[in-house]
């Protein structure tokens, strides 16, 4: 449990009752004991608060390098002093908008491995390093495999009528080398055994792949704010879900159970629906857009891999629900449909690595600047758009949040560590080669059945080894859920933290943060941290358009930032930053459980595992 900040009370037998007809002398006599006893009692606690320490505590010289800024003390009462100066200064001079033009605007989007991904990497490492950040630097991952960009994509039916479509290539396909003309027909599979009835058919065909389907009507907004009751909601815990999530004995996803074997088949038939199409002589596939699309948005991500040597030899494009379904219409009529395309696509087989931003600001403290406050998000992105909200957003409320401390001569007792990751589209990649590297895994399964699986769902094959570096990490703390305000965090299962950021949360609670939720989510790169037992967590935030109109989509823009909102959550990350940069006691970590296989050191024993904070 955590020490909690000391309040005044009376002892058990300390009740005083006092009848009319009681001696007054007697009533103040026993007055004054007791407004002596209490301003005794709040001067020994007081002290000791402002001196940042506990009863009974022998005094500690304070180191001079962190005198610029008062500790923070457990549960912590803030430097309001300084919280005030940070809001003045991100409301008054703030540069978020700026920084998230030339991301957008000037770089665009940032496909791992892609030309532009490098700019926004080498973009990035030389803001921190002209904001006086040190050790900025990229540092590789991987191997990724091959870069790819497009630089054309046309798609458009020439009969039985003229109709120019709304089309986007998926990621690691081939263009087609010049306009290609051909006849549609359409393939409904989602099995191997499915496709059996095609073959010998297809040859010099453009494939609709799928199924139409007809929207819905939108009872819902398409832009949302969470209210009070969705935040209470949230509030409450749910079991985990999530992919990667312990699964339960016998339940879907655990071991054997309905989730798993459906999504192996899906995977199965993912590999060898390639295949399928480059045996059979497909000219190329026109998928249509997942839902929520329609009404001309596009949701696009991959439709090849970007190993190497595995690169399809078909090219794929997705295209808009409507023009989709106007084609299967005249199909099912017996009208023949004819298309013409001209994409152009390029491989980047130069270098096989991918890199991540790394840059610091350095504790001052002589005994905690070894150790480590990690904040960060995903800067790459699909291609569709410009990877504003998915993960631009994330991205550069991290890097207002460090300029914002750089401005204000921050002085930290720990080092406070920005990493801006690649990979995160592909399977959290970018973090789980950081960590893998400075932190610790556990080994993967080699078994045949996994290997299908991303890797961030592969069961893990033995225990976890850690590094000395795990150590020194207090928390990490990220930021992917679009582009709204910060409306609470996810605990994820450690209830050890929730008087800490309650306490902090206090300072921000009159622009929106009021909610903190035992409830795990993943999905992004806190999953990573959180794997190998140091503190991470995802802030929670307005949904607004992500969900229904800009995640992975054409429309993930610029127009679909709103300022305010990220203004507010690169103040409250820095806040959260700079109250556990200057806190006496690391982020406490969540327990192992007795039966969980125990950590293990690079040298074979076992690992400590830091625990809460002294009372």
């Amino acid at each position: 449990m955590l020490a909690s900040a000391p309040t005044l009370a009376y002892p058990l037998g300390w009740k005083i009752f006092v009848r009319r007809d009681t001696n007054l002398m007697r009533i103040r006599t026993l007055s004054r004991m007791a407004v002596t006893a209490a301003l005794i009692t709040i001067s020994f606690f007081a002290a000791n608060l402002l001196a940042g320490k506990k009863p009974n505590e022998k005094p500690k010289e304070a180191p001079a390098a962190a005198s610029a800024a008062p500790a923070v003390t457990w549960p912590g009462i803030p430097d309001l002093e300084f919280i005030t100066r940070l809001r003045q200064e991100e409301f008054g001079h703030s540069q978020l908008m700026e920084l998230m033009g030339h991301l957008t605007d000037d770089i665009g989007p940032r496909l791992t491995g892609s030309p532009n991904m490098k700019k926004a990497n080498e973009w990035t490492r030389d803001e921190f390093t002209q904001w006086g950040l040190v050790n900025a630097h990229l540092e590789s991952w991987g191997p990724f495999g091959r870069g790819w960009s497009y630089q054309l994509c046309e798609v458009r039916m020439i009969s039985p009528d003229y109709m120019q479509f709304l089309a986007l290539p998926e990621a690691w396909t081939p263009g087609t080398n010049g306009p290609l003309r051909g006849e549609v027909t359409q393939v409904i599979a989602s099995t191997s055994a499915d496709l059996e009835k095609y073959k010998g058919k297809l040859a010099g065909k453009i494939v609709l792949y799928g199924e139409a389907r007809i929207p819905d009507p939108s009872e819902k907004p398409l832009f949302h704010r969470n209210d009070d009751d969705e935040l209470s909601k949230i509030a409450l815990f749910e079991r985990p879900t999530f992919p990667g999530a312990p699964p339960r004995a016998g339940g879907p996803g655990g071991p054997g159970g309905p989730r798993r074997g459906e999504m192996m088949q899906r995977m199965r038939f993912q590999q060898d629906f390639p295949k399928f199409l480059a045996d059979e002589h497909v000219a190329a596939v026109l998928d249509v857009t997942r839902t929520p699309g329609e009404d001309g948005t596009l949701f696009v991500q991959s439709g090849g891999s970007y190993e190497k040597g595995k690169t399809i030899a078909v090219p794929r494009v997705t295209i808009s629900v409507e023009h989709f379904g106007r084609m299967t219409r005249l199909l099912e009529k017996k009208v023949p449909v004819q298309v013409e395309m001209n994409v152009e696509t390029t491989f980047y087989d130069d270098d096989d690595k991918a890199y991540n931003t790394v840059a610091e600001i350095a504790g001052v403290d002589p005994s905690l600047k070894e150790q480590v406050v990690m904040l960060g998000g995903h800067l790459d992105s699909w291609h569709a758009g410009e990877g504003a909200t998915d993960n631009g957003a994330g991205s550069i409320v991290a890097m207002e949040a460090v300029r914002l401390l750089k401005k204000l001569n921050v002085q930290p007792r720990r080092t406070i560590r920005i990493a801006l990751w690649s990979g995160e589209e592909e399977g959290l990649f970018g973090s789980r080669g950081y960590v893998k590297e400075h932190f610790g895994s556990r080994p993967e399964s080699t078994r045949p059945g996994d290997q299908a699986m991303p890797a961030f769902m592969r069961p893990p094959a033995g225990p976890l080894q850690l590094k000395p570096e795990q150590k020194s990490i207090s928390v990490y703390f990220n930021l992917d859920n679009g582009a709204g305000k910060i409306r609470g965090i996810y605990l994820q299962e450690n209830a050890q933290v929730q008087p800490i950021f309650a306490k902090w949360m206090e300072a921000f609670r009159d622009l929106g943060m009021t909610t903190l939720t035992m409830r795990n989510t993943g999905s992004t790169d806190h999953v990573s941290f959180d794997a190998v037992g140091i503190p991470a967590f995802e802030f929670l935030q307005d949904p607004l358009d992500y969900g229904t109109l800009t995640h992975h989509s054409n429309l993930d823009v610029y127009e679909h930032i709103r300022p305010a909102d990220l203004e507010q959550a690169a103040t409250i990350m820095a806040g959260f930053v700079y109250n556990a940069a200057m806190c006496n006691e690391m982020i406490p970590r969540k327990p192992i459980r007795p039966d969980d296989p125990p950590a293990r050191t690079n040298s074979g024993g076992s690992a400590e595992r830091p625990g809460p904070p002294s009372q």
